[in-house]
């Protein structure tokens, strides 16, 4: 018997385990935004050089990839909420790591990446923990509701956090590296106040064939399946956040503030489009409306690729957001409705790999096709292949078109 989601648009605010994991979420993810845009314009500044801006989510993305084997299983084994804490507290020392080599005029490439290495080891282990932790929350009818606010948190921290770096770092980066800092901090302590949630974890011994139990599932399971890979190819060849330094300095001629406001508009976009999602979840034709995103956010890079005037360049980059918000609360309600909670841990670690992939990878294929053949052609190139992947993966899993709403399955 399925199970239907709650009409309540504040639904998942009635647990309060769950309030204090959303704003704990949004500190972190603020702090995130307040990091990403100081690095990257500050890395801009001192080598002058797009490649470095790839090389940025390259050494994020790696130790997910490396460690996909290890930080799913470690999510369905122990306590989610001590992972997350754990995890933050190991962000906060990162950040401060950045501050020291500001206040001491060491800040350069190596050293950088260096932190950054550990900034992704933290991610490959929270990632999983923390996607799996909210449906350990709130009720099952209660999950679309929370995966809505889920987003619109981390789209409300995409609005406010790039502006907030770019105008701090416009300060100073120490001011910038500070807040961030902070935020860490508060939420690391709002993770510690959630009492200790009930999680069904994995009995069996440890053995290849329980480390690989994410894969097997996903790949038996082609709704989830298709919905990870479309977001896999999509965002890594459309990813144009890397260059943002490049377009708001050398193409916009716009300053810090600028590069926040750029960063920020994809999250208004979203922020919109979320909290209508929110009140108004989809009922009908939830996976060609996600095909339709992925297009859109396609079309959007495009234009913001080819576009030399600011005001048009926001709007494209409204657009990329509103549309990829579309996907994404689809893509994610599908995964985490169609995946058992003793496996979620495992499929969020393949599903987090997925998702550094399109988005740290696809920086470093934008950073490299940038210095290769320029700014402009590279985000224009990647907004043609993300329209090409929406065709084809329409195409190829038209059991994930056909899906009409995002109940959970009668066999779950």
């Amino acid at each position: 018997m399925s199970i239907t989601a709650s009409a309540d648009r504040f639904a998942a605010f009635r647990h309060s385990a769950y309030a204090r994991f959303f704003f704990s979420r949004f500190l972190a993810a603020f702090a995130i935004q307040i990091v990403s845009v100081s690095v990257g314009w500050q890395m801009y500044d001192v080598t002058g050089n797009a490649l470095y801006l790839g090389l940025i989510g390259l050494f994020q993305f790696l130790p997910s990839l490396l460690l996909i084997l290890v930080t799913g299983s470690v999510a369905d084994r122990y306590n989610r909420r001590a992972i997350v804490a754990i995890c933050l507290g190991i962000g906060g020392l990162c950040t401060a790591a950045l501050l020291g080599l500001t206040l001491t005029h060491s800040f350069s490439p190596w050293p950088v990446f260096g932190i950054l290495v550990v900034f992704g080891i933290e991610r490959a282990f929270m990632g999983p923990a923390v996607q799996s932790l909210a449906p350990n929350l709130v009720p099952e009818a209660d999950l679309p509701n929370a995966i809505a606010w889920n987003s619109s948190s981390w789209q409300t921290a995409s609005i406010l956090g790039p502006v907030a770096g770019g105008l701090l770092y416009g300060v100073s980066p120490v001011a910038a590296y500070s807040v961030a800092l902070f935020f860490m901090a508060a939420g690391m302590v709002l993770i510690i106040s959630i009492p200790k949630p009930n999680q069904r974890t994995a009995s069996k011994a440890v053995s290849w064939n329980t480390i690989l139990a994410g894969f097997r599932f996903i790949f038996s399971e082609k709704v989830v399946l298709g919905a990870i890979s479309l977001d896999l190819f999509a965002v890594l060849l459309g990813g144009a956040v890397a260059l943002m330094p490049v377009f708001a300095r050398d193409i916009l001629a716009l300053g810090p503030w600028g590069l926040g406001l750029l960063r920020a508009a994809p999250g208004i976009g979203a922020l919109v489009v979320a909290v209508l999602l929110a009140a108004y979840p989809i009922r009908h034709h939830a996976g060609l409306l996600m095909f339709v995103g992925v297009g859109l956010f396609g079309a959007g890079t495009i234009v913001f690729g080819l576009s030399q005037v600011a005001w048009l360049s926001i709007a494209a980059l409204m657009l990329m957001g509103a549309s990829d918000m579309i996907s994404v609360y689809v893509r994610e309600s599908l995964i985490m409705l169609w995946t058992p909670d003793e496996v979620r841990g495992r499929v969020n670690a393949v599903n987090m790999v997925f998702v550094g992939a399109s988005n740290e990878l696809g920086e470093f294929r934008a950073g490299t096709m940038a210095h290769l053949i320029g700014a402009v052609p590279a985000v224009v190139v990647g907004g043609f292949g993300t329209l090409a992947v929406a065709i084809i993966w329409a195409i190829g899993f038209p059991k994930l078109r056909r899906i009409d709403n995002l109940d959970a399955p009668s066999d779950r």
